[in-house]
């Protein structure tokens, strides 16, 4: 690589896009790599800052940026996850092929960005996806950069690449609805409807739904019942505070083989619980307390997509979500492209 003064580079090749930026019109390569230079572009060039420009010289032991991030994408790229099509200003982006969830190896990406000189910029992990979706970036720092560093890197990450995308996976979902003022139709069922839009923009469906009092045997019978029509996943709506006559958490328990918890550092939504049916823990069981149904953001927007994603998750998991667990209750909500969720190192 080798610098010139501009008024001396005509026909000689540029070695990294040319970047003009125009406030509020334009913000581009006004040349790209690999451009000749000619006579006519000088005045471009000297307009956009560049006195001086550096001409690419073949290095052994240097790696141009285009190429090096391609090394990075190579560490990022997996199942459901494609490169944007062009390097562009030594960038490449990384973009979702499906609606999934983001998985992302925290401590390998750590290793990138703390190494120096390159980095990887990622939306945050257990990010809800949408197919089309850019989710990472990545380049390194300088116009080129020592092979050595990248061969370093590599070998450090490993083979494992570190992000992960997992499509979501359709559940027949069976519905139980608690609470005497409902059973008994003191009041109308508006739980119901927002469990169903919720399900729906993942792309699962309520196959079976009973409606129970507050008796817990009740509830326990209207468990086995939508398991009996097929249900791979268990919703159970109402009675999960510390009221005497609230007892779902009670038949969840005794129809399920493992509960994982009672309750999570989260709010809205502190009374959720989650258990599992099945000697592999087949089949989710949630019990949503009654901020689901007012709210518009709460631990239930937390873990569906989790769920829905083929996602086992453990006492820790549930302990993990505090941090980033508080709703700021924005006026206008832009979830997930916010703090709610977003969990610490």
């Amino acid at each position: 690589m080798k610098l010139m003064r501009t008024e001396d580079a005509v026909g000689q090749m540029l070695c990294q896009d040319i970047t003009r930026i125009i406030k509020d019109v334009e913000k581009g390569p006004v040349f790209r790599k690999g451009h000749v230079i000619r006579e006519e572009d000088i005045p471009v060039l000297l307009s956009v800052g560049k006195d001086h420009i550096y001409i690419w010289e073949e290095d052994d032991e240097m790696m141009h940026e285009n190429d090096a991030a391609q090394v990075l994408y190579d560490l990022c790229r997996n199942d459901n996850l494609t490169r944007s099509e062009d390097i562009k200003e030594g960038k490449l982006e990384l973009i979702a092929e499906c609606d999934g969830l983001l998985k992302i190896d925290s401590e390998r990406l750590f290793r990138v960005n703390n190494y120096g000189q390159m980095m990887i910029a990622s939306v945050h992990n257990n990010f809800p996806v949408k197919k089309g979706q850019h989710i990472a970036g990545m380049r390194v720092i300088p116009l080129a950069i020592e092979r050595s560093k990248m061969e370093d890197i590599k070998a450090q990450v490993g083979d494992e690449p570190i992000f992960r995308l997992l499509p979501y996976q359709k559940k027949k979902v069976g519905l139980v609805t608690t609470g005497n003022e409902v059973y008994y139709g003191r009041i109308q069922d508006t739980f119901t409807p927002v469990i169903e839009q919720k399900l729906k923009a993942f792309g699962s469906e309520v196959v079976a739904h009973e409606i129970s009092s507050d008796d817990p045997e009740m509830v326990i019978d209207c468990i086995r019942k939508v398991l009996a029509a097929g249900a791979d996943m268990v919703i159970c709506t109402g009675g999960m505070s510390v009221d005497p006559d609230d007892k779902t958490p009670y038949a969840l328990s005794h129809t399920a083989d493992n509960v994982v918890t009672y309750g999570a550092p989260v709010l809205p939504g502190a009374m959720f619980m989650l258990a599992y049916k099945g000697e592999n823990n087949e089949i989710p069981m949630l019990g949503l307390p009654g901020c689901v149904m007012h709210e518009k953001r709460t631990i239930f927007d937390l873990m569906l997509p989790r769920i829905l994603a083929g996602e086992v998750l453990t006492g820790e998991d549930i302990a993990r979500l505090g941090m980033g667990g508080y709703c700021m209750h924005c006026k206008t909500c832009i979830f997930p492209n916010c703090s709610f969720g977003v969990q610490g190192a």
